[in-house]
């Protein structure tokens, strides 16, 4: 392992929203580079302009500051390995691509797309299994290696478009130690010769994550499990730029699979289950075509972080609720999974629910207030104290104490059949009326306690068990026949309300059975 400080980054490209797994590859660096008193940089891999998104930069910044990932160096942060977005760093690129023609470690390559699809349908025609530009195609192709000095620096001088290509030796083993999956072995007849430098100067990914890496003093590169393939290649560029002895340690983490668990996870599968895998709401700028944000779908930055780190990690423990300080203190990459992990989106909403039985009432009363005001409903600060005492522990999500609590605002318009069918009965009326006389005589004050005791000495005196007339009881104030505690609810509605209800019940009702 290098003993050089932990530095980590996280290198997303500016394409569109930031996937789930983008979110938890960062929030990997970022724990293991806290744990190790590490810095994390953030690189905006844009070498690709063709699909370039505008605001996907943004969104990306804004996505890890919601979710409490800290940038130690970035576009915003700078620092001294500035800039911090590829498109800046375009001549730095070349430099190291030319070195390496220079050296014979790689090529100029003057193919034209009809000659480049010549090659392929003459290597399917011959049913060769992986066609590649490689070791023996580039003998065929028009390239560096093939024309004479002079012939090439004619086609250079006279502006002939061309790529700069890796010569990759045949014959060859590349080994590196991955720190999840072990040792990794291929044979580089299998690798091909990848281009390094496009035609209008950009880099590829690889040259330039490469260059970049070593440049920004990387030490650990942690990403999907889809750069796997790719790495072999990455290996043999540290060799041929001669910094193999500084190269960092990798670590390529599972793939978030579907919820059945049967392949990668898509926007697709998000679309059609009707649940979020972008950390926020976003917007295509072409299509206008909106995907949901976990935020704008009211998971609290903690619970979808807590819930993101335990898709393909735990800590070998039976915890499951952790700070980000816990995650940090207790992450490692021996406890990361190698297989997939299955995207299940019942656990965060428990997740979410745990999250939001921890928050300070305080902070949800202000959620709360501007979502009453969106539906109309006037909610002072007494009343929005207790509807969150009442619903905090039965509901996922802040905004359903909102659509769980409108009962408290409306009186019934109509009533569960089943439970009418089954509980509203004689003794259910005659219990009701009596609670609903003695509750209009009470002048003592209306809190749930005082109420019970009403309720319990007016059974008494009926002779009614209470067990059997409460879901009448709550049917009759709610219109319902399960909820949140009763006593509270009719403390909230406050006497009036409660009187008001329980005779609108008792008229309504009691004309649908037949009194012996």
């Amino acid at each position: 392992m290098n003993n050089k400080p932990v530095r980590v980054r996280f290198a997303p490209s500016p394409t569109g929203p930031l996937h789930a797994g983008g979110v938890r590859t960062a929030l990997y660096n970022y724990l293991f580079a806290r744990q190790q008193g590490g810095q994390m940089l953030l690189r905006i891999e844009d070498t690709d302009q063709n699909r370039y998104v505008p605001g996907a930069e943004a969104y990306i910044l804004e996505a890890l500051e919601w979710l409490g990932i800290g940038i130690d160096e970035g576009p915003q942060q700078g620092g001294p390995h500035a800039p911090y977005r590829q498109s800046e760093r375009k001549e730095m690129y070349r430099e190291y691509a030319e070195r390496l023609v220079q050296e014979g470690k790689a090529y100029y390559a003057f193919d034209t797309p009809e000659q480049l699809d010549d090659m392929r349908k003459r290597l399917e025609a011959a049913k060769v299994a992986a066609v590649q530009y490689n070791a023996i195609t580039r003998t065929e192709m028009t390239n560096s290696l093939t024309l004479s000095a002079e012939e090439t620096k004619a086609r250079l001088e006279s502006g002939d478009p061309y790529v700069i290509r890796m010569k990759i030796q045949p014959k060859e083993d590349v080994r590196f130690n991955d720190l999840i999956r072990g040792w990794v072995v291929v044979h580089s007849s299998q690798i091909d010769d990848k281009v390094l430098l496009k035609s209008d100067g950009m880099p590829t990914y690889h040259l330039a994550n490469i260059v970049d890496d070593h440049l920004m003093g990387i030490t650990h590169v942690i990403r999907g499990e889809e750069w796997l393939p790719s790495a072999p290649l990455h290996v043999l560029l540290y060799r041929y730029l001669g910094w193999e002895s500084t190269m960092p340690q990798f670590a390529h983490l599972p793939l978030l699979l579907k919820p059945d668990g049967n392949g990668k996870l898509s926007k697709r599968d998000a679309d059609l289950g009707g649940f979020p895998i972008f950390p926020l709401e976003w917007t295509d700028p072409n299509t206008g075509e909106k995907a949901r944000g976990f935020r704008e779908e009211g998971y609290l930055p903690g619970a979808t972080a807590n819930f993101l780190a335990l898709l393909g990690w735990n800590a070998g423990t039976e915890q499951e609720i952790f700070s980000m300080d816990e995650l940090v203190a207790s992450f490692s990459f021996d406890r990361v999974h190698k297989a997939g992990a299955r995207f299940d989106i019942q656990k965060a909403n428990w997740f979410n629910q745990q999250y939001l039985k921890q928050l300070d009432d305080a902070a949800i009363i202000e959620e709360l207030k501007p979502l009453y005001d969106a539906k109309g409903i006037t909610v002072n600060q007494d009343q929005l104290t207790q509807i969150v005492h009442l619903l905090k522990d039965r509901v996922h999500f802040i905004k359903e104490i909102v659509s769980e609590s409108l009962f408290l605002f409306a009186a019934p318009e109509e009533y569960d059949q089943d439970v009418v069918i089954k509980k509203w009965n004689e003794e259910a009326v005659n219990a009701i009326g009596a609670f609903k006389d003695a509750l209009a005589g009470f002048n003592g004050t209306f809190v749930a306690h005082d109420i019970k005791e009403v309720l319990s000495a007016t059974m008494e005196s009926a002779g009614i068990k209470m067990g059997k007339i409460m879901q009448a009881l709550r049917l009759a104030v709610t219109g319902a026949g399960a909820g949140p505690d009763l006593m509270i609810i009719m403390e909230i509605l406050g006497k009036g309300e409660v009187v008001s209800r329980l005779e609108t019940a008792l008229s309504r009702l009691s004309a649908q059975i037949r009194l012996a």
